[in-house]
């Protein structure tokens, strides 16, 4: 294997680090007992990555079973257990764990742990996730063929959708 042709072609580096200091509050509540810090967006990356930090209190759904067709998601635990569907049965993640599910991967997670959970999500390449995380709640009290579009706009694909 080797590394990808370059993107940045001049012989001297610039500066063009971006910093971002901590906010007071997560940037969005979701659906349930859920918070997610927005860490790296789309539009922070360029659109290389989009980096989210999820904190579920105890006994919460996560995500139903879905995929991608365009973006791979991977979770890393940082405190706190996640039960996580790996397309084929349910696994449980603890601190440090890792799991990376490419395109295509069906998936879910929940956190049925009487403690609260704490792990970062990363989408790859960068999408602009923001409006799912903001806007996903409302679209769940609309109609299955709104909340249908939304989710296809937003490039989730949840099983019990797709005989509609």
């Amino acid at each position: 294997m080797s590394y990808p042709d370059p993107r940045y072609l001049s012989d001297r580096g610039e500066v063009s680090a971006l910093h971002r200091p901590a906010p007071a509050e997560p940037d969005t509540g979701f659906v349930g007992a859920s918070t997610i810090s927005y860490v790296a967006t789309e539009e922070a990356t360029g659109g290389e990555y989009g980096l989210y930090k999820v904190d579920m209190g105890p006994q919460t759904m996560g995500a139903q079973e879905h995929f991608h067709r365009t973006i791979s998601e991977s979770f890393y635990v940082l405190s706190g257990e996640v039960q996580f569907y790996n397309g084929e049965r349910w696994i449980k993640g603890g601190e440090g764990d890792f799991l990376y599910v490419p395109a295509g991967g069906l998936h879910a997670f929940q956190n049925d742990a009487d403690e609260p959970l704490s792990m970062l999500m990363i989408f790859s390449p960068g999408a602009p996730r923001e409006e799912y995380f903001e806007k996903a709640s409302e679209y769940v009290e609309r109609n299955r063929e709104e909340l249908k579009g939304f989710q296809v706009r937003h490039d989730t694909y949840f099983t019990d959708m797709l005989d509609d």
